[in-house]
């Protein structure tokens, strides 16, 4: 792989991606002190950061291979802290979040197999980012509810997250189906 210059890595599509990843600590630290508000908005910018940087890139030719790398690994990062306090929070969703981290290590296997190759990994996909908004759907609706109402439904929660994982592991064959191709070219 070649060297990357800092034109590469200082792209505003590379910055948000950075600022997703800064912006796991406050969320973090929010949802164990029970401040859900705060914790929701470092959330929702989040969330705003990650819709941008792929638009962005797109829009003024800032795609990078430090940024195909970048926006899944601020993905992953921030799902993970998210499991981990929803977890704490919510301890029936443990199904749910473990077939979810099954799912991103497969995702990471398979990403690290094309670099192994010398194949670019492919930029995010829109399943890729459905699973993704609807994570962050599920998460902010279940916190919100508990936060505002002091309400917990387990059965909500499960609903909510089966349904984010339905779309996860729908991204999961989609994106096994294009490593698969993109594997099988590269052998031909």
């Amino acid at each position: 792989m070649k060297k990357l210059n800092s034109k590469e890595i200082f792209t505003f599509a590379n910055l948000l991606s950075f600022l997703r990843i800064v912006l796991i600590v406050p969320f973090v630290i929010f949802f164990l002190q029970k401040n859900y508000v705060l914790a929701a908005a470092a959330l929702i910018l989040s969330g705003i950061s990650d819709a941008l940087d792929g638009f962005v890139a797109r829009s003024f030719n800032q795609v990078t291979q430090l940024g195909k790398i970048l926006d899944p690994i601020a993905d992953k990062l921030t799902l993970f802290a998210i499991m981990v306090c929803m977890v704490i929070l919510t301890p029936v969703v443990m199904p749910v979040m473990i077939v979810l981290i099954v799912k991103d290590v497969l995702m990471l296997i398979g990403g690290s197999q094309l670099i192994k190759r010398k194949i670019a990994p492919p930029a995010a996909k829109w399943y890729g980012k459905a699973g993704t908004f609807m994570f962050y759907v599920s998460v902010c609706l279940i916190v919100f509810l508990k936060a505002a109402f002091n309400y917990e439904n387990d059965i909500l929660s499960i609903v909510l997250l089966s349904l984010t994982t339905a779309m996860m592991l729908f991204a999961l064959v989609r994106y096994g189906m294009i490593f698969w191709q993109l594997i099988k070219n590269k052998s031909e």
